[in-house]
């Protein structure tokens, strides 16, 4: 990185020591200048050291703000206790809000103030640093704020006004509330009667459904604007121009884990902030070239889809309806006949099994927009490592009887699963992770489920397939047509009220259901295709934590 020219320079009083405090267009630094008396440690205020240097980027200022000394208040209201010297000595003070990095890729908001002896040099430095942010043109001016008040614990509205609003606030973000209503409110809104043009992101307060719903109205709100048929599997979509954000309150998060790495409102609120951008693939599902659904984190069949289906029935439990439905699907251990067809993907970089982990700034995210191409010739080759026995047309086709089909266009990650279903998915290389868990012992597959949570490698088993793909089609066996899928679906739902009422009876259902990110398709036979890049998040990617540990403190000013 070449040197930056300086901006403004000065030495000013921070606690109790001079320091000699610089800007220029990257950092703000202030380093410590050494007294000859030596300065009692204690009154130091942490984490600062006699002779330290901090450095902050100016990328990741969130605002700055002129302290009245004499007043003993900031202008946000909160109170500030000044030694009667100082007052005296340095009158003038200004304080800058940043993001600093915690343990856990949590972020938190921090304050340093400064106090100078003029009140022009004070006037200097904010307008000064106000400036630098200002050109800053990827953060955010106004956002629409949609809060999903019944999702997780329900806490949807308390956290946004608590920990978010302040923020937003702070770094001068306007905002239009919308506290969601009824299941798909976000979604109509979005489709129908937002004033897009007006702002520069949207915001969910909420869990992954939520987030669903606000990719499915902006997604289709572009494709009707641009005169996209998204009945038509082959249609290019147009990617969205909006970032979305995600402030977690929902039952999992899985999509906000993922991305950034943990759970945490403030965390993902300083990532808006900031204007932080991650584009993110996105999977559309389609039925006999009818438009489905969106997915952007997990399709599953079988097993997950069986849990899914069984939860649902069961929502008075609560969150715990999870837990009961998957050890309860565990234990009926059903399997699934049909075939998977799919378009292998051989003109990217990294494998399924590789040991690559999608990070911010990732090399095969970053570069894929030139080794995918709709039109390449390379589309047509075969994988050499695909171990299906059939080709048509370049489709790898797998037959057989499955008890799980997952499709994972991320890592799928969560508190729970840390590694997720597929490590090594990408959020952004035009591709989705297809993984074939066949017909097995029920010990099996336990072990394969198992290293979900552990380091080992969860596809090295000889029921386990996984194949990275552009496209791919399931049809169920003995399916015709929808006539014939909707008889057999509600003979399915007959005969397995039947069996519930008669445990004695050991018959199988013919058709499982799939879990599209947390919604039950109508549909057995799907088909499936990638959109690259197709939205883009108030994020960076999980961010390389020893690297920004060692940061936190460095050495000297860079």
């Amino acid at each position: 990185m070449d040197k930056q020219p300086r901006l403004l320079a000065s030495q000013l009083f921070l606690k109790n020591s001079v320091f000699e405090v610089s800007l220029n267009g990257v950092l703000l630094t202030w380093k410590e200048i050494p007294a000859n008396k030596k300065v009692v440690s204690g009154s130091i205020h942490h984490p600062f050291k006699v002779g330290s240097s901090h450095s902050v980027s100016v990328s990741e200022i969130l605002a700055v703000r002129e302290l009245d000394v004499d007043g003993g208040t900031k202008d946000d209201g909160r109170w500030q206790k000044m030694p009667q010297k100082l007052t005296e000595a340095y009158p003038y003070a200004f304080t800058v809000s940043y993001v600093e990095r915690a343990r856990q890729h949590r972020w938190q908001c921090s304050d340093v103030t400064f106090h100078c002896s003029e009140g022009a040099l004070r006037q200097q430095w904010i307008q000064t640093i106000r400036e630098q942010l200002t050109a800053l043109t990827s953060r955010p001016k106004h956002l629409l704020v949609y809060i999903n008040p019944h999702g997780g614990k329900q806490q949807g509205e308390c956290i946004y006004e608590q920990k978010v609003a302040p923020l937003f606030a702070c770094a001068s973000i306007s905002t239009d509330v919308i506290v969601t209503e009824h299941a798909n409110h976000a979604r109509d809104h979005l489709k129908t009667e937002a004033e897009l043009k007006k702002y520069d992101g949207v915001v969910c307060v909420g869990g992954d459904g939520m987030f669903s719903e606000i990719v499915h109205g902006l997604v289709s709100r572009t494709q009707r604007e641009n005169g996209v048929d998204q009945n038509s599997p082959e249609e290019k979509l147009v990617p969205c121009s909006l970032r979305i954000g995600i402030i977690p309150a929902g039952s999992t998060d899985c999509i906000c884990y993922a991305t950034v790495g943990i759970n945490d409102p403030v965390t993902s609120a300083l990532h808006v902030i900031v204007g932080d951008s991650q584009p993110m693939d996105v999977c559309s599902v389609h039925h006999n070239n009818t438009f489905l659904r969106y997915s952007s984190s997990l399709l599953g069949y079988g097993f997950y889809g069986d849990v899914l289906a069984d939860s649902e029935r069961k929502r008075w439990m609560g969150p715990a309806r999870y837990n009961f439905s998957g050890f309860k699907t565990f234990l009926t251990h059903h399997h699934y006949e049909g075939a998977v067809s799919f378009l292998p993907a051989t003109d990217i970089l990294g494998t399924p099994r590789d040991k690559t982990r999608c990070r911010a700034g990732c090399f095969i995210c970053q570069h894929d927009g030139q080794l995918y191409s709709g039109d390449s010739p390379e589309e047509s080759k075969t994988a050499p490592d695909v171990s299906d026995r059939e080709y048509e047309m370049g489709w790898g086709v797998v037959r057989g009887k499955f008890l799980a089909i997952n499709a994972a266009s991320m890592s799928c990650a969560c508190p729970r699963s840390p590694k997720g279903l597929s490590p090594a998915a990408h959020l952004a290389d035009g591709t989705t992770d297809l993984i074939l868990v066949r017909k097995c012992s029920r010990f099996n597959f336990l072990r394969h489920l198992l290293r979900h949570t552990s380091k080992d490698d969860q596809f090295d088993m000889t029921f386990v397939e996984v194949h990275r793909v552009r496209r791919f089609r399931f049809t169920p066996r003995h399916w015709q047509n929808d006539s014939e899928l909707d008889l057999r679906e509600n003979g399915k739902q007959l005969f397995s009220q039947i069996c519930r009422d008669h445990p004695a009876c050991s018959c199988s259902p013919a058709y499982s259901s799939w879990n599209c990110d947390g919604e039950i398709l109508p549909h057995a036979a799907i088909e499936v295709g990638v959109h690259c890049q197709l939205i883009k998040l108030f994020t960076r990617g999980i961010e390389e934590q020893p690297l920004f540990e060692d940061l936190a403190n460095p050495p000297c000013a860079l």
